[in-house]
């Protein structure tokens, strides 16, 4: 198998860790195979669109974004540094509907993270820079792009914070939970 697949405390959200072959020349690994992912997830048929690569200095927080209609799937992963990545649940019919879970991301521990549609997402920059790359279900359309506010006290998400984070306007002034438009 090339995956491994590790469900995390929300079920619906899978950490994947590809088969790295490595030696002394360096190492090679698939980073996505369609037929793996679905034989390693058991989800057939997710309709890959739009793949995102962005580069953030340390400490910078960018999150927690979804759209509210096309939401968006993410297959995510770090290619250099290391970054503490966030999902939220935002279903309200979900058991998990207002939970998170977070896993550190990094060009070393090569670890993937699935987010399915109906779920916010965020990362911090742990390292002094890092390069994030993300496959999604949907495009961006950013007339249905939403964001909950990163320190919402409801959700009480435990950040690796050294000092204030480097936000963007639109997360500095994002929503608290308690408001945000979710599914249904």
């Amino acid at each position: 198998m090339p995956y491994t697949v590790t469900p995390t405390a929300i079920p619906d959200v899978l950490v994947l860790e590809p088969r790295v072959f490595a030696d002394g020349r360096g190492f090679f690994y698939e980073s996505f195979n369609q037929r793996d992912f679905e034989q390693a997830t058991g989800l057939q048929g997710v309709p890959f669109v739009q793949d995102n690569h962005s580069k953030s200095a340390q400490g910078v927080l960018r999150g927690l974004h979804y759209q509210i209609q096309h939401p968006q799937g993410k297959l995510v992963r770090v290619v250099q540094g290391e970054v503490f990545d966030v999902a939220v649940d935002m279903r309200r019919g979900s058991p998990t509907f207002g939970c998170w879970v977070a896993e550190v991301l990094s060009a070393e521990n090569k670890k993937q993270l699935w987010l399915p549609p109906g779920f916010a997402h965020g990362f911090l920059v742990l390292s002094e820079t890092a390069e994030f790359l993300y496959k999604t279900t949907d495009y961006w359309f950013p007339e249905h792009e939403r964001s909950v506010l990163w320190s919402d006290p409801q959700l009480a998400i435990d950040w690796p914070l050294q000092g204030a984070p480097l936000l963007a306007k639109k997360d500095a002034e994002a929503t608290c939970f308690a408001d945000a438009e979710v599914y249904a």
